[in-house]
């Protein structure tokens, strides 16, 4: 079959007299999946761009992304990184990798202002634990009910997946300088750690945990999906950490136009309307039909959590080590 696919791109390229521009895009596993936005917006960006060829390449999730381009450095195949954070865009930024996107005025639809020149949010959404409401009935209102509770959760690593650093970014946020007492009153209460959200989420829907460190748009993938309201996200009063998702250009690219192409082409409709549905999360950039009917039974958390750019860089290493020691307690 392989043999077969070469000759007939061969034919392909004969008889149009060139070959189809690829434009690479390095993102995570969920963005991909058959079920996820990618197959959507791939389908739409090829056609609109003229004979190119858009392919998504999954990276494990959002923290492995940012660290398998520092590794390939310039000789990455990647043009274009989609599904890096704003924990994330100090460190990407000071790799030097990565150059301005260039888009204008792109008039986001964000909580908060957005001024960056080089990543491009393309969605965005709250952190929570989602429960089931048949299995809990006693939901925590704080985190630390969280964590006097007997409910088992589910989180994910901070040094691979950007939910796992947004949780840890989103205790740091709430606790200070007593975070690390926090993950020691924690631990008792974490079934397992893992590598990335989808292992993590999968556990949490098979019934082997209480509670699974998500987003508040979660729920809507079972209330619109699988017409099932028993699943929904804890409501804190402490806040909920925001997270904005972001793309970026990688400066090494051979594709420069078709990669712009493409970020312009994220903030339309063709792209925006698939996240909701697949990703569920937050457009940045309302589609013209708005949300689907069940985002307005969400939780909106009143107090949104969050920290910017070297904020959140600067006090990276000191979370971590107060999460590695709580948990190691």
């Amino acid at each position: 079959m392989k043999t077969t696919t070469i000759i007939a791109a061969g034919l392909a390229t004969l008889a149009t007299g060139a070959s189809a521009e690829t434009l690479t895009v390095y993102t995570y596993d969920s963005f991909v999946a058959e079920w996820g936005p990618g197959p959507m917006i791939e389908e739409a960006f090829e056609a609109q761009c003229d004979g190119c060829d858009l392919e998504f390449v999954a990276v494990g999730d959002g923290a492995e992304i940012l660290s398998r381009l520092q590794l390939e450095g310039t000789r990455t195949e990647a043009d274009v990184v989609l599904g890096l954070d704003s924990n994330l865009t100090a460190a990407a930024r000071d790799t030097k990798l990565f150059a301005q996107h260039g888009v204008t005025d792109p008039q986001l639809d964000l909580p908060i202002e957005w001024d960056d020149d080089m990543f491009l949010p393309f969605d965005w959404g709250y952190f929570a634990f989602v429960y089931d409401k048949t299995r809990v009935e006693d939901v925590p209102a704080s985190l630390e009910e969280l964590a006097a509770s007997d409910l088992t959760v589910v989180i994910q690593d901070p040094r691979s997946s950007t939910p796992g650093l947004g949780l840890m970014l989103w205790v740091k946020s709430v606790f200070g300088a007593e975070a690390q007492g926090y993950w020691e009153d924690l631990s008792d209460n974490i079934l397992t750690v893992t590598k990335g959200w989808s292992e993590a989420y999968g556990m949490f829907t098979e019934g082997e945990a209480d509670m699974v460190l998500s987003y508040t748009t979660s729920p809507a993938y079972h209330l619109i999906a699988e017409d099932d309201d028993t699943k929904a996200a804890a409501a804190f009063e402490n806040g909920h950490y925001l997270q904005i998702e972001v793309a970026g250009k990688v400066a090494s690219t051979e594709q420069d136009a078709l990669a712009d192409q493409f970020l312009d082409f994220m903030l339309t409709d063709g792209f925006q309307s698939a996240i909701p549905t697949t990703n569920w999360m937050y457009p940045a950039k309302t589609p013209r039909d708005g949300l689907p009917d069940g985002f307005d039974r969400l939780h909106v958390p009143d107090t949104a959590l969050v920290y910017l750019g070297s904020e959140a860089q600067d006090i990276r290493d000191e979370a971590l080590e107060e999460w590695r020691t709580g948990l190691s307690q």
